[in-house]
C-alpha cells in the first residue's frame, strides 16, 4: 500500500499538467466560438453586399447560385454551433477545416461575382490573418498556399465583373468604393476578432500563471511533508524515551509524595502527548485528504470534541462557540480538518488573546466554519495574497504557513477558505467545505464485515 505522502506527491506532479491541458482546451473552444461568430458576421455582410449590388447599383449577379452558397454556409455554421456549444476539445485540424470552409465559400462567391475583378477579393487576407492567429505554423502556410491558388484560379477562370474601371474618377469610381468598403471590413473584423483572441490569450496566460503558482505551492507542501516524515521518525524515539522516564519518575517516592512535583509531571506528560499528536498530524496537514485513522462520528460531535480539546490546551480568556448545526450528520473524524481548524483558531488567538469566536453551520450541504477575532485584522496586501506561504503579519520567519496549510488542505477536500476584515474591528476567516468530503457513506460501512 502506498503512503499518503507518496500519493500526494504523485498528484502534485501530475495535476498541473492536466490542469494546463484544460486551460489549452478552454482557449481552443473559445477561439472556435469566436470563429463561428465571425462567420455569422460574414454571412450578414455578404447578404447585404449582394442586395446593395443588385438593388442599388443594378449589377447583374447570379442571385440563385449565390444564395445557394450562402445557404450551405449558414447550414454549416448552425451545425458548428450545435457541435461546439458544449465544451469540447478543438484540434488544429478541426480549426483548419473550419477556416477552409470559409475560404471555399468565399472562393465560390467571388467566382460567381467577377473573380479578381471583384474588389472584395482582398477578403482572402482576412482568412490568412485569422489562420495565423488560430493555427500552428504549418497549417497557416497551408491556408496561405490555398488562398494563393484560389486567387490564381479566379484570375484564370472567373468571368470579369461588369464594372467600369474608371480609376480617374478617384473616390467616385465604383471599384474604388468597393475597395474602400473591403478595406473597412477587413480592418473592422480584424480589430474585433484579434482583440477578442488576444483577450483569450491573456486569460490563458493568467490561468497558466496561476497553475504554475499552484504547482509551486504543491511542491512546497510535498517538501514539507517529506521533512515532516523525517522529523516524525527522528522524534519518535526521543519522545518515547522521555515518556518512559516521566512514567518512572511518577512512581519514585520523591515525586509521588510531593503533590507539586507530581502535578508538574502530570502536566509534562499531557504536553508530551500533545507533542506526539502534533507530530502525527503534520503529514495530514501537509496535504492528505483523508486520514487513515479517521473514526466514525457526527459533525456536531466532531466539532464539539475539537473545540473542547483546543480550549483545554490554550490560554484563551474569552471563547465563544456557536454550533448552529441542526441535523447531526454522520461524518469521519478527519485529522487533517481538525489540524486545519486548530491552525485557524491558533492564529485568531495570537491576534486576539482576549476573545475568539468559532461559529459553525450547514448551508445547502456545505459546512461553513467561521473564526472571528478582535485583533488588528489583515493588511490589504495580506488579503490579496491570502493563503500564500510566508505572508504573515507576525513579522517572523515561517509566518503564514499555518494559513497556507489550511488553505491547501481545504482545497484538497474540495472547499475554500476566505478572509475579510470585520467593520467593528478584527478579522473573520471562513471555511466552506462540501459535506460530501467528510460525510460517511453508509452503504460502505454496512458492507464491512
Amino acid at each position: 500500500m502506498q503512503s499518503p505522502l507518496d500519493f500526494f506527491a504523485r498528484a502534485a506532479r501530475t495535476s498541473p499538467s492536466a490542469a494546463a491541458a484544460n486551460v489549452e482546451f478552454a482557449a481552443g473552444h473559445k477561439n472556435m466560438l469566436q470563429l463561428i461568430e465571425l462567420r455569422w458576421i460574414a454571412v450578414i455582410g455578404q447578404v447585404t453586399t449582394i442586395a446593395l449590388a443588385i438593388l442599388l447599383f443594378g449589377i447583374a449577379l447570379p442571385l440563385v447560385h449565390m444564395l445557394q452558397v450562402l445557404s450551405c454556409l449558414i447550414a454549416f455554421n448552425i451545425a458548428s454551433h450545435l457541435r461546439w456549444h458544449e465544451r469540447r476539445p478543438v484540434s488544429n485540424g478541426e480549426m483548419f477545416m473550419a477556416i477552409l470552409v470559409d475560404v471555399s465559400s468565399l472562393t465560390v462567391l467571388l467566382y460567381l461575382s467577377g473573380g479578381t475583378t471583384n474588389p472584395f477579393a482582398f477578403l482572402y487576407l482576412l482568412q490568412v490573418i485569422v489562420s495565423a492567429v488560430l493555427l500552428d505554423v504549418l497549417w497557416t502556410w497551408s491556408i496561405v498556399a490555398i488562398t494563393i491558388t484560389c486567387m490564381a484560379g479566379l484570375a484564370a477562370f472567373a468571368e470579369p465583373l461588369a464594372l467600369p474601371f474608371d480609376h480617374e474618377r478617384g473616390i467616385g469610381s465604383l471599384y474604388v468604393q468597393g475597395l474602400l468598403v473591403c478595406f473597412a471590413l477587413n480592418a473592422g473584423l480584424l480589430v474585433l476578432f484579434v482583440s477578442r483572441i488576444s483577450d483569450n490569450v491573456r486569460d490563458k496566460a493568467t490561468q497558466l500563471a496561476a497553475l504554475r503558482q499552484s504547482a509551486a505551492e504543491e511542491e512546497h507542501i510535498v517538501r514539507m511533508g517529506l521533512l515532516a516524515s523525517g522529523a516524525a521518525h527522528e522524534l519518535g524515539t526521543p519522545l518515547s524515551t522521555v515518556s518512559v522516564i516521566l512514567g518512572d519518575w511518577k512512581r519514585m517516592p520523591a515525586f509521588r509524595d510531593d503533590a507539586e512535583l507530581l502535578g508538574e509531571l502530570t502536566e509534562m506528560q499531557t504536553q508530551l502527548k500533545r507533542c506526539k499528536s502534533i507530530v502525527s498530524g503534520i503529514l495530514l496537514s501537509a496535504g492528505e485528504a483523508r486520514g487513515e485513522s479517521a473514526e466514525r462520528t457526527t459533525v456536531r460531535g466532531f466539532l464539539d470534541g475539537l473545540v473542547e480539546r483546543w480550549q483545554a490546551s490554550r490560554p484563551v480568556r474569552a471563547f465563544t462557540y456557536n454550533n448552529r448545526i441542526a441535523d447531526d450528520w454522520p461524518v469521519a473524524s478527519d485529522s487533517a480538518l481538525r489540524q486545519t481548524v486548530d491552525n485557524l483558531l491558533d492564529n485568531a488567538l495570537e491576534a486576539s488573546p482576549d476573545w475568539v469566536c468559532f461559529d459553525a453551520h450547514i448551508d445547502e450541504r456545505t459546512l461553513v466554519l467561521s473564526v472571528l477575532d478582535r485583533g488588528p485584522g489583515f493588511a490589504p496586501s495580506m488579503l490579496a495574497q491570502f493563503g500564500k506561504p510566508y505572508q504573515s503579519t507576525k513579522g517572523k520567519p515561517g509566518g503564514g504557513l499555518g494559513l497556507f496549510l489550511a488553505v491547501n488542505v481545504v482545497r484538497k477536500l474540495g472547499g475554500t477558505v476566505t478572509a475579510t476584515n470585520r467593520p467593528e474591528g478584527g478579522a473573520v476567516v471562513r471555511l466552506r467545505l462540501p459535506m460530501s468530503a467528510i460525510e460517511l457513506e453508509e452503504e460502505l460501512n454496512d458492507a464491512e464485515p
